[in-house]
């Protein structure tokens, strides 16, 4: 019988080396036939940089020694990806604020223009998204990371200035493209930082900011509209709105230019030992902590690998509502029959119902290593509360407001795959195409979304409520089989590593090996 293999590179130079050129730096993976020629020097991960000039010497890391770095890790690290991801969310949700604060009168909006400057900041984002994580991979991580975020918060400004749709248009635009870095780099930042065991939890939390972003923006346009209409303004409402946002998105993408570290090696709140040992700390993610070189072999097992486009399906699928329900929540919450500054009010304890499902899905699905089945359960919330809000009368008011908040469960099943990528997909060439193939995914749902919420199926909006159910259901199907796929991974490479004669190489976790091709990576259900 022929032998398995995990996956083939046929078109690799391929050639049978010894230990001994192993320890010359010549390095294979240890996947078994065929088999790839990495040169060290060249290939490997930068954490390698770290054990320059320590070969023999063992590192060990203690509980102890290991709760402290995480600690200061934590400390470091999470309040900026926290506070940068809710003012993302915050910067795009502002556009829903000010379509019931006189933006779509003041200019000249008719028509589906509204639908197609919701859409517009999307075709930005899928324009430049697999170029910015070309650039992630290729520039330092935090400064080019910086550099959007002061971007697209000036970017922003620009919207209070706008006095037509063509000028509006132009904004969404660039808007997408710079806040196209955001998620694709945080994530490598969490699979950088933390160990597999970590990820879902951190991620949970930073992207739970969303709903945080969600209730302070709420109350912010909430004090404008209710002091402009006191006291009256300068300028209208809204461009206040787009003014506090994007200059206070600068301001917080100055901050993170100082004090956000491109990896381990450059942390400076890390002594020298310590950083060493959260490069050590992480080996176990069998993945390190990036990698510059492009490689197309892993572009290829990319895009050869069901499981991306599984990944790629449920984005698509899953931000065809998230497209309609982010950029129309205030038209919808006015529908239910509430004023237009109540419906800045009322939407943000769909906030609240974010935050909290995201951090204890996340939290839940590390502590028992099922972050599939547990983020599984605000999809389910989700389509109650749509079929609430489809099925009840307009005259419940409570009752379909109530099932408005619970659709805001629906992120978690998208930050649990998002932290899958970050921990299933290894090889840093690999990570970042998938990355960007799950963000494009993400970016065409977005656009199809505002499409669906017709003006003249309004206040209802039954067909996209509709449309919404049946994305959800196709999503949890999807789920599964992604469940399905990693178990049987697993499955095949415990048996591979069960057989006579193999052996696990030397610093194995720092060649650069892709999640196929390394026998000791381990899928995270």
């Amino acid at each position: 019988m022929a032998e398995e293999k995990f996956v083939e590179y046929p078109h690799e130079e391929k050639e049978t080396v010894t230990p001994t050129e192993i320890e010359n730096g010549t390095v294979r993976s240890g996947s078994g036939p065929p088999e790839r020629v990495l040169k060290h020097a060249h290939d490997a991960d930068e954490a390698m940089k770290a054990f320059e000039g320590h070969d023999g010497e063992v590192l060990v890391l203690d509980g102890a020694t290991n709760k402290r770095l995480l600690s200061r890790i934590d400390r470091n690290i999470m309040p900026l990806l926290c506070v940068i991801y809710g003012l993302n969310y915050l910067d795009k949700t502002t556009l829903s604020y000010a379509s019931v604060m006189g933006i779509k009168t003041d200019i000249n909006l008719t028509g589906d223009d509204y639908q197609w400057l919701s859409s517009m900041f999307y075709f930005g984002y899928l324009a430049w998204e697999y170029p910015t994580n070309r650039l992630l991979q290729r520039l330092p991580l935090a400064k080019y990371s910086s550099f959007c975020i002061i971007a697209w918060g000036l970017v922003l400004c620009c919207m209070a200035a706008v006095q037509s749709y063509s000028g509006a248009i132009a904004v969404r635009f660039f808007l997408g493209v710079f806040e196209s870095a955001v998620t694709p780099g945080f994530a490598l930042f969490t699979s950088q930082w933390y160990t597999k065991k970590e990820q879902g939890t951190r991620m949970g939390i930073w992207f739970s900011f969303n709903g945080f972003a969600q209730i302070f923006g709420g109350l912010v346009a909430y004090g404008i509209a209710i002091g402009a209409a006191r006291h009256g303004s300068a300028i209208a409402p809204w461009r206040i709105v787009f003014l506090v946002t994007g200059l206070l998105t600068s301001a917080i993408g100055c901050i993170f230019l100082f004090f956000m570290p491109d990896n381990q090696l450059n942390a400076r709140w890390l002594s020298k030992p310590d950083r060493r040992l959260a490069v050590e700390r992480v080996r176990v993610n069998q993945q390190g902590i990036g990698n510059k070189h492009f490689k197309s072999y892993q572009l290829v097992e990319a895009l050869t690998d069901p499981l991306t486009w599984a990944f790629v399906f449920y984005a698509l699928t899953a931000d065809i509502p998230n497209g309609g329900i982010s950029n129309f929540f205030s038209q919808l919450i006015v529908s239910f029959g509430y004023t237009a500054d109540q419906s800045l009010l009322y939407g943000t304890p769909g906030g609240a119902v974010e935050v909290v499902s995201l951090i204890v899905c996340g939290y839940l699905g590390d502590r028992f290593r099922n972050r599939l089945l547990i983020c599984s359960s605000g999809l389910f919330l989700s389509i109650l509360g749509m079929v609430l809000i489809v099925a009840l009368p307009l005259s419940n008011n409570g009752g379909r407001l109530a099932g408005y908040y619970l659709t805001q469960a629906s992120p978690t099943p998208f930050v649990c795959l998002l932290s899958l990528i970050a921990t299933n997909v290894a090889g840093y060439t690999k990570k970042t195409t998938v990355a960007a193939l799950y963000l494009i995914g993400y970016c065409v749902g977005n656009i199809i979304g505002p499409q669906t919420f017709r003006p003249s199926d309004a206040p209802r909006y039954v067909p996209a409520e509709i449309t919404i159910i049946c994305c959800w259901g196709a999503c949890l199907i999807d789920i599964a089989f992604i469940w399905w796929y990693c178990r049987r991974q697993n499955k095949k490479k415990a048996a591979y590593r069960a057989r006579p004669g193999y052996m696990k190489l030397e610093n194995q976790e720092w060649l650069d090996l892709t999640d196929r091709e390394n026998p000791e990576f381990v899928y995270t259900l």
